[in-house]
């Protein structure tokens, strides 16, 4: 099913793809709101520039005509992907990246809230910085605290305890999680090069980056693939994490999401390790 297509095939274009799966309505019509008024500021800002959005819809996507309408007023276009059945979360994306052949390509959890100016200043600091080709956020949570989501290559121990553990029990291993999170680097005020891993919730992409990496890896169904994707990044450009974009992740681990969950985690590490090394301690 399509709705409202738009032509992406346009170097003036901002693609962004958000992959659904039964998802919450509530938080799925905050982003889209917070969206809207990021693209309306980017495009009053530099009117070179449109935005389009491809939402892929991997199962039980609510109604979103009123969601879809407030983007439209904004002047984003909506290109709906469906039918496909649940693919997973790389392989939805990679259904939009196909497609697309925008200037830069936005990779948005559908549980992410952007700041008003958060895609201007994403766009205006790749321009600036042409090296760049995948640009990470500042990331706080519901409270506005900063989320460590700028990671080291993770060893096994690492994994177990950041995912597993009660908060209680991690404190022996307080050092080990800091120099995983990579918290004596990453703080709200300093731009930080080449961090080796960035969350797959907000990424944004020099497409032409992004189509030579040819999207996501879609063995993996979910977890790790944007670990996967973000240590392939760094052979055919630079990373950056760059804290004036800023944006409020709702996300939760796979603890707390159920047995399925962890069983999905474990059979992404499994396939992330094979590819890139095992590492234990």
């Amino acid at each position: 099913m399509t709705v409202s297509t738009v032509s992406s095939m346009d170097h003036g274009v901002v693609s962004v793809s958000v992959v659904v799966f039964h998802p919450n309505q509530q938080l799925l019509a905050r982003t889209f709101d917070s969206l809207a008024k990021a693209g309306a500021a980017l495009v009053s800002a530099r009117p070179d520039l449109s935005i389009c959005l491809f939402l892929v819809d991997n199962g039980g996507m609510p109604d979103v005509r009123d969601n879809l309408a407030v983007l439209s007023q904004a002047g984003i276009g909506s290109t709906v992907l469906s039918g496909q059945g649940n693919v997973g979360y790389g392989r939805g994306h990679n259904r939009a990246i196909e497609q697309v052949a925008s200037r830069y390509h936005l990779v948005l959890n559908p549980d992410v809230d952007l700041e008003p100016g958060a895609l201007l200043e994403a766009i205006e600091f790749m321009d600036a910085h042409p090296d760049a080709g995948l640009l990470t956020p500042a990331i706080v949570d519901d409270e506005g605290q900063l989320q460590y989501l700028c990671r080291q290559f993770p060893t096994i121990i690492d994994l177990f305890v950041r995912g597993f553990l009660p908060r209680a029990a991690r404190r022996p291993f307080q050092a080990r999680l800091a120099r995983y999170e990579m918290r004596a680097q990453i703080n709200e005020r300093d731009t930080l090069w080449d961090p080796p891993i960035v969350s797959g919730c907000f990424m944004l992409f020099r497409t032409d980056v992004l189509k030579k990496l040819m999207g996501f890896d879609a063995r993996y169904f979910l977890y790790f693939e944007d670990y996967d994707l973000s240590l392939r990044t760094h052979d055919v450009a630079r990373v950056v994490y760059a804290p004036a974009v800023r944006v409020l992740h709702h996300g939760g681990g796979a603890s707390r999401k159920g047995m399925a969950h962890i069983r999905m985690f474990a059979a992404s590490a499994f396939k992330f390790y094979n590819r890139f090394g095992w590492k234990w301690l």
